[in-house]
């Protein structure tokens, strides 16, 4: 049982915000759902799902916070062996949906592994860097790419560039919160075109036509810029005030794709302009901000380590995600927090949430351990 002190702790305002982007991403999914049709609109059932998969991700969340994080730094290594294992039956036998297998069929829901993979990875990573109390040299550093590196590989031949491409910001934003000696990062900084350029020779052919569409849309194909360019006329469509909640057309008339996932923020956009969207923007920082005190407010190297992961799990989804819709970033196939939808994904973002919220009711639990100093 929890205690007053662990109760009082609780970031109540990373809470709050948590749920105010979950219900504006189920309204905005609501819309999202809607097709015209001549007598009105019909709506379909994805919004009602992505509600049944918000209520298992508050459980989820709940269920974290409950068992001390601490605990959490035994169980990692097993975690991260298990979550390989189920990278490995998803090559095997996962279900392959528009020509990616990234699901294991469990009868009424599919498991996406990828997803799972990025907490266990991020809890070993913390792990690890919690007990290297100085910057990464060359042999902590390779050893963080090693188990960054092995699950990114079981991904990215799924084919998701798009979780893979989100695994490697989350770990590389905690290498540099820890620190890593100048001539680690200097080298690698040399070695990151021919990273890039191996990345590039293993992509598929789709894969390429989307970073042509930010990089030389001359060369990519007729779909390819199609799809921005009916991003772009959505949310410029909306102008300052939108048009109205369900009075958007580019979703509804599907010219938009992949409205209720990749390209919610132009429903969002169409449908409630500028001034509403520079209000969600406003939301999702001040949601990094209350996660970003929790990492100061950590009494420990570990937790402080989890909360910084998490911190660069949503920035970075939340920058490309936007990013990618309004033209500033490749088409990557990156979902906005609790806005896009998904089952798998909804229920890690809440647990993700849950693991900040543990850190910061137990701030006040324990005293940091000597040496250990506020980060």
């Amino acid at each position: 049982m929890l205690d007053r002190s662990a109760i009082g702790g609780i970031n109540w305002s990373l809470f709050a915000f948590t749920l105010v982007l979950f219900s504006v991403g189920v309204l905005n999914l609501y819309s999202a759902s809607g097709e015209r049709v001549e007598s009105g609109i019909v709506v379909d059932v994805y919004y009602q799902r992505q509600l049944l998969w918000g209520i298992v991700g508050l459980a989820g969340m709940f269920l974290v916070m409950l068992v001390d994080y601490r605990h959490l730094k035994s169980l990692a290594p097993s975690s991260y062996i298990g979550v390989l294992v189920l990278l490995l039956l998803v090559l095997t036998v996962g279900k392959v949906v528009w020509g990616a297998r990234r699901w294991i069929p469990l009868g009424f829901v599919n498991l996406q592994p990828s997803e799972l993979a990025k907490i266990v990875t991020m809890l070993l990573v913390a792990r690890f860097l919690s007990q290297a109390k100085e910057p990464l040299d060359w042999s902590r550093y390779l050893k963080v790419i090693v188990i960054t590196a092995v699950p990114a590989a079981m991904i990215v031949v799924q084919p998701d560039l798009g979780t893979t491409l989100t695994l490697l910001l989350l770990i590389g934003g905690m290498i540099l919160f820890h620190g890593v000696q100048w001539r680690v990062l200097r080298a690698s900084l040399l070695l990151l075109p021919i990273l890039l350029f191996t990345l590039w020779s293993f992509m598929y052919p789709y894969q390429r036509d989307r970073v042509l569409t930010f990089l030389k849309p001359e060369q990519a194909s007729a779909s390819a810029v199609h799809n921005i360019k009916q991003s772009h006329i959505a949310i410029g469509s909306g102008q300052l005030w939108g048009k109205g909640f369900l009075e958007g057309t580019q979703g509804s008339l599907q010219f938009l794709p992949a409205r209720h996932t990749d390209f919610v923020v132009a429903v969002f956009g169409e449908e409630w302009g500028f001034a509403g969207c520079l209000i969600l923007l406003a939301l999702f920082c001040f949601f990094l901000l209350a996660i970003y005190n929790t990492v100061q407010d950590a009494k420990d190297r570990f937790g402080s380590c989890i909360c910084a992961g998490v911190f660069f799990y949503f920035f970075w989804q939340i920058f490309i995600n936007i990013g990618m819709v309004i033209g500033l970033m490749p088409v990557v196939g990156i979902p906005l927090p609790f806005m896009s939808y998904g089952g798998t994904t909804t229920i890690v973002n809440f647990c993700m949430v849950g693991l900040v919220l543990n850190v910061s009711m137990r701030r006040f639990v324990f005293k940091a351990a000597p040496g250990v100093t506020r980060r």
